[in-house]
């Protein structure tokens, strides 16, 4: 453990900064590493003992509006309030799958009920690590969901936290003609501005912010937002990133024990 953020930060700043780093713990990207809170918070499902991954498919599910909006951006228009959004059952994937099934990837399907559009499947992809990603894998996937689901209509995503090169097309053919050319929607995280995102209303990105990149003065900033995003945009204690986080305010904030304020 560490001595926390920095001596004499507004207190809502540090709650703000805890309850980031609870939900991402030391897997966030962020080289000027910012220690833990010596006192452990609260246990939950988000939390560091979990895997980063799960962490991030837990946030999709959760929010699968938001997520696309965020992670998909040039594909999310169209994507609103009158959407059905339904994640694709894993035990369908796995039945037809078999060993191909990653059960971190996270297929949702958008329905519009009144029929404007045809149903979207987005296929959504966290890799921490862009060294890992196999592009190959991702077209061999994507197709054979475009053959479950009996659709051209499907939006591979990838979500890249870690810095690193990685493929962005895949081009199959001979000497006269291309006979696949496959892409996806590349998120580097990385690459994002936190600057861009600090009062954002849209909490996936909010919760992404210490994963974005920053100047090291406003790291305090950073984690402060992500953690007042928490509160703001998902008041309800019911739900999977506010659970189990109220004894962290009360340690946060010890002269009220209540969730810290607004600037």
């Amino acid at each position: 453990g560490g001595p926390g953020p920095v001596a004499g930060a507004p207190l809502h700043c540090v709650a703000g900064w805890r309850i980031a780093l609870a939900l991402f713990g030391e897997q966030v990207h962020n080289p000027w590493k910012l220690e833990r809170s010596a006192e452990p918070l609260a246990a939950s499902p988000t939390s560091a003992a979990m895997s980063h991954d799960q962490n991030f498919k837990n946030l999709i599910v959760d929010y699968p509006r938001e997520a696309v909006h965020f992670f998909a951006e040039a594909e999310a228009r169209g994507v609103d309030a009158g959407v059905r959004i339904l994640p694709v059952r894993q035990e369908q994937l796995q039945e037809r799958l078999g060993e191909r099934f990653r059960e971190l990837d996270v297929p949702l399907l958008v329905e519009w009920p009144d029929g404007r559009r045809e149903a979207l499947l987005f296929v959504f992809e966290e890799e921490t690590d862009p060294g890992r990603f196999s592009i190959h894998r991702l077209a061999h996937y994507c197709l054979e969901l475009a053959e479950l689901f009996e659709t051209e209509r499907v939006v591979p995503v990838v979500i890249f936290l870690h810095p690193g090169p990685f493929p962005e097309r895949l081009t199959l053919g001979g000497d006269r003609h291309r006979y696949l050319d496959f892409r996806y929607l590349a998120c580097a995280l990385f690459q994002l501005r936190a600057s861009d995102y600090l009062e954002s209303r849209n909490i996936v990105a909010r919760l992404n912010l210490p994963n974005m990149a920053y100047e090291p003065s406003r790291k305090i900033d950073v984690y402060a937002s992500a953690g007042r995003g928490v509160l703001e945009l998902e008041p309800s204690p019911e739900r999977r990133p506010l659970r189990g986080y109220q004894a962290s305010w009360a340690r946060a904030c010890p002269r009220t024990g209540a969730p810290p304020r607004r600037r």
